[in-house]
This record gives structure tokens, C-alpha cells and sequence, in this order.
């Protein structure tokens, strides 16, 4: 193949014709003189049975030597199979995506295609199945545990052991449970990605195995009577605050998950009907949970204190936030209950398995405890089931701890009918 055939003296020299006209440099690259006077310089090459050309700018500003350059790096593309427009169109798209990229991080946001970019779009579309708490949560765990290992890399490019990376670190701390929770949501977010074409495999799935099992640890409880009763009489005597006193006397007699009794709000509490409804984010319903006489004493107590604000038991800080999750917790311990002894969850087994050897129907102690049936028809149908009977129950319950922290000698109360 004739390479460089003429000297630069001849395209410099070159002179407009009535046509357009071509002085071939030899190896496709040619110099296209127009009409007008203007110069270009243009490869003309053939692949896959297909002319094309490629412009290499103008001459003189784009020199003999640069387009001689040029011509050599897409014959060298040409032989490799690869087709030198394709490759430049694919240059230019990069650089066009660089400067987005560069402008998107600027402002916060994420790099399209990367891994944050597909997690975010994910976390949009399942928006409207989840309520705002498990939203929130689901987004702060990923931001927090996954990004720093995936958020930038283009999510095609992601390999299982860049997912082990990211999980190893749970693993190794044996939070396992948010182990688990994490692969599932990484694995959710590459089925979206599947779907919507921005890969082809999910690369979490063979790292499913390489997380242990997560062990069932039951949080502790106190379950024999005479020691609930010294629990209580303890709690009487806890020297807090008085908010944080209404809570932990409150704790015991409704047997609710720590989270929804310090996160009460007053919206949900109706003492004239003696019930509080809040919405449950763990089981995701809304629940109804009966008061008993000592549990609206309690409430009335507090609300001349907070009533005026959103939560029953808001943070000592007036920030405007509902009491710390670790205030029960701390108060136990501040009474000398360890949490291997007793824990603010704890009192929910307490209840549970008192009720149940008590004669309580399980049925009603189970809705009471806000174990809500998967089927939401069926969670929406018995919210209000067994109510009459959690009403009794709830009363009796309050009752029967008032006789423990009295000392009586109380075994079991009779189911009332």
C-alpha cells in the first residue's frame, strides 16, 4: 500500500476548482479541496463491505503530519476488526459523559450507570410500597454500608467479589441480620438493573452463601412473677426524669415494641375511647392498642408536660425529636438489670408468656403483640379482631401487675369471660 505520496508543498499549494477534488496522501487519507478554497482532510476506508469516511479536520490547522497520524491509528483500528468512526463516536460519547459526570458529582449526585446512580432509581420506583420509616431506612443503610465500596463503579462492571468486600465487614462483626438485609437489597437493585438494561447478571447472587446463617438470639426477660413484681417495684422507684418515668412505667403494661412506645405521638392517642392506634413500620399495619385505667392515668399525667408538642415522650434536648431508643435500655441497666437479665423488648415475652399461661386466647395475644398476618386483606380485617377481648385482657394485665408490685402472692388471674 502507497503511503505518503506527496509533500506538503502540494497541498499547500493547492488551488479551488469548479468541482470539489481529491489529492490522495496514499493508505485512504486524502485531502479534499472544495469550491470554496476550504481544505479537509478525509479517510476513506471499506469495512465489512461498507465505504465510509472519516474527516480528520481542517489543513492547515490539522497538519500533513497529525492526519498522517490519524490515518495510521484507524488502519491499525481497521486491522483489528474495530471500525475507527465507531471508536471515535464512542471517544467523544466518553468525554461528553466525563463532563456530565464531573458537573453531576459537583452538585451531588451520582455518576450515571454507577452503582449509587441504579440504587437510587431503584429505591424511587419501590417508594410507593413502602412506608416513609422503612424507605428511609432501606436508603440509609445502602448510602452507609454500600456505597463506599460500589457507588462510584459503573454497576456492569461490578464483580461478586466487590460485593463480598462490602459485606465482609458485617460478616466479620457478626451483625448478620443487616448482613442478610444488605445482600437482599443489593440483589433487589440488580434485578432493576436486569430489567431496565443496565446489566445482564447479578453479581450478588453467588454471595449469598458465603454469609452465615443468622442464630436466633432471643432477647432477655424477666417471665417468673415474684421477680416481674421486683421489676416493677423498681421502675416505681427509678429516679429520671418524669418523662422518661411515664415511659418505663407505661413500657410493661402495654408489652408494645420499644420503637412505636417511644416514637408515640399524641395524634395517636384517644383517651376518651381509651385506645391508642399508631401505625406499626415493622409489620407495616395499623394497629389498635387498648388503655387500661393505670395506662390513662399514666398518659394524663404526662400530657400537661408534653402535650402541646408531637410525641408523648420527646428527647430531653428539645430537638424535636421522640426520646432515644438506648433510654430504656439505660434505665434498666441504671437499676441493675443487665441486658442479659432484661431488655426493653423484653417486656413483651414477659407479657406473652405470662397471658399465655394465664388462658388468654393466643389468637388475641398475638394481635395484641402486633404480629400482623403477611396477608395485608387479612391484616386490615383483623386490626379490630379480638378487641372486646384485648379490652378485658389489657385491663386484667394491669391489674394483675398492680398485685405484683403489691406483693401479693399472684400465680395466675382467671381469663375473664
Amino acid at each position: 500500500m502507497a503511503l505518503n505520496l506527496n509533500k506538503d508543498t502540494v497541498y499547500r499549494a493547492a488551488k479551488p476548482k469548479d468541482k470539489e477534488y481529491f489529492i490522495n496522501d496514499g493508505g485512504g487519507l486524502n485531502l479534499v479541496v472544495g469550491k470554496n478554497g476550504t481544505k479537509i482532510w478525509k479517510f476513506i476506508f471499506t469495512i465489512e463491505g461498507k465505504r465510509k469516511k472519516l474527516s480528520f479536520g481542517v489543513y492547515p490547522d490539522t497538519t500533513l503530519e497529525a492526519a498522517r497520524r490519524k490515518a495510521e491509528e484507524a488502519r491499525q483500528q481497521i486491522a483489528d476488526g474495530y471500525d475507527p468512526g465507531e471508536a471515535r463516536r464512542e471517544i467523544k460519547a466518553a468525554k461528553q459523559l466525563a463532563k456530565i459526570n464531573d458537573n453531576r458529582v459537583s452538585v451531588g449526585l451520582p455518576i450515571i450507570d454507577s452503582f449509587a446512580d441504579v440504587a437510587r432509581q431503584w429505591l424511587h420506583s419501590i417508594e410507593h410500597l413502602t412506608n416513609d420509616i422503612t424507605h428511609t431506612k432501606k436508603a440509609s443503610r445502602i448510602e452507609r454500608l454500600a456505597f463506599h465500596g460500589l457507588g462510584d463503579k459503573p454497576i456492569k462492571e461490578i464483580k461478586s467479589s466487590d460485593v463480598l468486600a462490602v459485606l465482609k465487614p458485617l460478616i466479620d462483626k457478626q451483625q448478620l441480620e443487616t448482613a442478610h438485609r444488605l445482600h437482599a437489597e443489593i440483589s433487589s437493585i440488580f434485578a432493576y438493573a436486569i430489567v431496565h438494561n443496565f446489566t445482564d447478571y447479578d453479581p450478588s447472587q453467588p454471595v449469598a452463601k458465603q454469609i452465615p446463617a443468622q442464630k436466633v438470639k432471643h432477647r432477655a426477660a424477666i417471665i417468673d412473677p415474684k421477680a416481674v413484681g421486683q421489676l416493677l417495684r423498681d421502675i416505681s422507684n427509678y429516679n429520671g426524669t418524669f418523662v422518661v418515668q411515664s415511659a418505663f412505667r407505661l413500657s410493661p403494661l402495654l408489652f408494645q415494641r420499644p420503637g412505636e412506645i417511644r416514637q408515640m405521638l399524641w395524634e395517636d392517642v384517644d383517651l376518651d375511647t381509651r385506645e391508642w392506634r399508631p401505625y406499626v413500620s415493622k409489620t407495616d399495619f395499623h394497629h389498635i392498642v387498648p388503655l387500661s385505667r393505670q395506662a390513662i392515668g399514666i398518659l394524663e399525667g404526662v400530657k400537661p408536660l408534653t402535650g402541646t408538642g408531637k410525641y408523648v415522650f420527646p428527647s430531653s434536648r428539645g430537638d424535636g425529636r421522640p426520646m432515644s431508643d438506648n433510654t430504656i435500655r439505660t434505665a434498666l441497666k441504671s437499676l441493675g438489670y443487665e441486658s442479659d437479665v432484661m431488655t426493653a423488648h423484653g417486656f413483651r415475652t414477659t407479657a406473652s408468656t405470662l397471658l399465655n399461661e394465664q388462658g388468654w386466647s393466643p389468637d388475641a395475644i398475638e394481635r395484641q403483640l402486633a404480629h400482623s398476618p403477611r396477608d395485608q386483606v387479612r391484616a386490615a380485617y383483623n386490626r379490630a379482631q379480638y378487641l372486646d377481648e384485648r379490652r378485658r385482657m389489657m385491663q386484667a394485665w394491669a391489674d394483675y401487675l398492680d398485685a405484683l408490685k403489691n406483693g401479693a402472692q399472684v400465680i395466675q388471674f382467671p381469663r375473664q369471660a
